[in-house]
């Protein structure tokens, strides 16, 4: 059964303990905890034990040669954190930087990076029935980051959320956010 809590709630209320359903030896059925957000007119779920914070979009300092989808830095109580536009490295439409644009504070790695998205919806839980395996396609997508389409009933209606893992998204070659061992 599928329950929605606020972001706050879970944030402050999950115990230390809890390991990620993605860190399961094996990558078994990522069951568990999703902070949802959109981008664009989709609907989007991360593991919940990556998110640090949520905040309102500030405009970041730009850095000079830095891809089109880092935004800039800024500074998070004394820690200057990378922002990357999830939108733009999602190769999303653009959408235009309004009151419910979010940074979305995520640990990745052991490193802290903000990701631009246009809202943020909710905390699901998802069990391991409600969340099914991606199609195998024939084409030229980079589906290596999605781990699978949760779909839910709430309040009558069908949800679905494309389930992201934030790690692999933050950690390919491309970001160069997120250090990589030696060949």
């Amino acid at each position: 059964m599928s329950q929605v809590a606020s972001p706050s709630d879970t944030l402050s209320q999950r115990p230390a303990s809890h390991k990620s359903p993605l860190d399961v030896q094996g990558g078994a059925t990522p069951a568990g905890e999703f902070l949802t957000f959109r981008l664009g007119a989709e609907e989007y779920g991360i593991d919940i034990l990556r998110v640090q914070e949520i905040r309102s979009y500030q405009a970041p300092a730009r850095i000079a040669h830095a891809p089109p989808f880092v935004k800039g830095v800024i500074n998070l109580r004394g820690a200057i954190i990378p922002i990357v536009d999830l939108r733009m490295k999602m190769n999303c439409a653009t959408a235009a930087y309004d009151d419910s644009t979010v940074v979305v504070v995520l640990n990745v790695r052991g490193k802290v990076v903000g990701a631009v998205v246009d809202s943020v919806s909710d905390v699901l839980e998802l069990g391991a029935d409600e969340i099914k395996p991606i199609p195998q396609m024939d084409c030229a997508i980079d589906a290596d980051c999605i781990t699978g389409m949760g779909s839910i009933s709430v309040d009558g209606r069908e949800r679905r959320l494309i389930l992201v893992d934030i790690e692999v998204l933050m950690g390919s070659v491309d970001m160069g956010l997120v250090e990589h061992p030696a060949p």
